[in-house]
C-alpha cells in the first residue's frame, strides 16, 4: 500500500514539474541562459526536498531522467549525470548556515542565474568554498570569461592572489581608485608561456613577455591596453626607457611596469618613482588618473618591500613572477654570455684574416 501512496505521490509530482518545464521552455526563448539556469536550479530544490521528505532511493535519479527525457527528448540537460550536478549545484550554495541561507535568499535573484552551465560545472568541480565560487562567477560576469579562461584563471588560484601584492595605494591614492587598483594587482604573476633560462636578463623576459602579448594581457586582467616597451622619455638632457608601458581603461590612468630578473631591491623603487614623475609631468593629460608603477620581481622579502614603501608618495606595487625554466639539459647545452663573446669574437679575428690573405 505504501509503494503504490509513493507511486500516486511520485506521479503527481511528476506532471507538475513537467508543467514547470514547459513554462520554462518558454520563457527561455527570451532569456536563454538565465531561465536554463533557474531550471536547473529548480530541479536540484525539488530533488533535495523530494529524496527528504518521501525518502526516495538512489535510483529515483535515474527514473525520473527517464521520464523526463521521454516527454522532452529536445532538452539536453535531463541526463541522470546532469541531474545530480543540478542536485550539486542548488546544494553548493544552500549549506546548513545562516549566513548562507541569507547569501542564497540575495543569490535567487542575480549572479549565479547569469553565466552559462558550462561555467558553472567548472567551479563545482573545482571549488570548494560558495565565497570562492561568487568570486569567480562575478570575475566572469564583469570580465566575460570564457570557460577556458574561467578554468585557467582557477588553476592559477587567482582568488588566493588577486589584491594580495604589497603596495601603497591606501595613502597615495583616493577611493575609490585605491581599492580599484588594489583589486588589479595580484602576487606572483604566472608568465608559464615563457621558456627562459634561470639566467634570463631583464630584456629577455621583457621580450617574452612582449612576444607572446596576448597571454601577457590575459594574466595582467582586463582593462590593460598596451602602449609599448622600451618607451623612450626625455627628462632634461637625458634619455630614460621604461621596460613596459600600458593605459587602463577602468583606472583611467597609466600603469607603468618595471621588471627585474633579480630578488627585490630598495633601490628599484626609487628609480620606478622616478618615472612615474616623468610620466605624470610629460605623458599624463589632465583627464587622465595618477600613473601606477608596477614592479615585478623574481623574489621579494615583504617587509622590505612594505619598509621600502614608506614615505614614497606615488602609487607603487609590488609583486613577484613565476616562468617556466627551460630543462636542465637544454640550459647546459646552451653557451653562457662570455662563450658567446668569445665565439662572436673568434668568428670575426677568423674572417679578417681570410680577407688579408685574399688581398695578397
Amino acid at each position: 500500500m505504501e509503494q503504490i501512496f509513493r507511486q500516486q505521490e511520485y506521479s503527481q509530482w511528476l506532471t507538475e514539474l513537467k508543467q514547470n518545464i514547459r513554462k520554462s521552455q518558454i520563457k527561455a526563448a527570451v532569456a536563454v541562459n538565465t531561465e536554463l539556469i533557474r531550471l536547473y536550479w529548480d530541479l536540484g530544490k525539488q530533488i533535495v526536498e523530494r529524496q527528504e521528505s518521501a525518502q526516495w532511493g538512489s535510483g529515483f535519479i535515474e527514473q525520473l531522467s527517464k521520464d523526463l527525457r521521454t516527454e522532452f527528448p529536445d532538452i539536453k540537460g535531463l541526463s541522470s549525470v546532469n541531474l545530480r550536478r543540478c542536485k550539486r549545484f542548488y546544494l553548493f550554495y544552500n549549506p546548513d548556515s545562516e549566513i548562507w541561507s541569507q547569501v542564497v535568499t540575495k543569490l535567487a535573484d542575480s549572479s549565479i542565474f547569469e553565466i552559462p552551465w558550462g561555467h558553472h560545472i567548472i567551479i563545482l568541480s573545482k571549488i570548494q568554498s560558495p565565497q570562492e565560487a561568487l568570486f569567480y562567477i562575478h570575475k566572469t560576469i564583469d570580465n566575460g570569461w570564457s570557460r577556458s579562461i574561467l578554468e585557467y584563471h582557477i588553476e592559477k588560484n587567482l582568488y588566493a592572489q588577486q589584491g594580495k601584492a604589497i603596495n601603497n595605494f591606501a595613502v597615495t591614492l583616493p577611493q575609490p581608485q585605491s581599492e580599484l587598483a588594489n583589486e588589479l594587482l595580484k602576487d606572483p604573476y604566472h608568465f608559464d608561456f615563457l621558456q627562459l633560462s634561470e639566467k634570463a636578463l631583464e630584456r629577455d623576459i621583457e621580450t617574452g613577455l612582449v612576444s607572446h602579448i596576448s597571454q601577457f594581457l590575459l594574466e595582467l586582467g582586463k582593462g590593460f591596453a598596451y602602449m609599448g616597451r622600451q618607451y623612450t622619455l626625455k627628462v632634461g638632457q637625458k634619455e630614460y626607457k621604461l621596460d613596459l608601458l600600458f593605459y587602463h581603461t577602468r583606472l583611467k590612468g597609466y600603469i607603468v611596469i618595471e621588471l627585474k630578473a633579480k630578488e627585490f631591491e630598495p633601490e628599484y623603487i626609487g628609480k620606478l618613482n622616478f618615472y612615474i614623475s616623468a610620466i605624470d609631468e610629460l605623458i599624463r593629460d589632465k583627464a587622465d588618473h595618477p600613473t601606477i608603477g608596477i614592479l615585478l620581481c623574481k623574489g621579494k622579502d615583504d617587509y622590505e618591500v612594505e619598509f621600502s614603501l614608506r614615505d614614497i608618495n606615488k602609487p607603487i606595487g609590488v609583486s613577484s613572477y613565476t616562468f617556466s625554466e627551460l630543462p636542465k639539459e637544454i640550459q647546459q647545452a646552451l653557451p653562457d654570455v662570455g662563450e658567446l663573446k668569445q665565439q662572436l669574437n673568434d668568428y670575426i679575428k677568423s674572417n679578417q684574416k681570410k680577407n688579408e690573405n685574399n688581398a695578397l
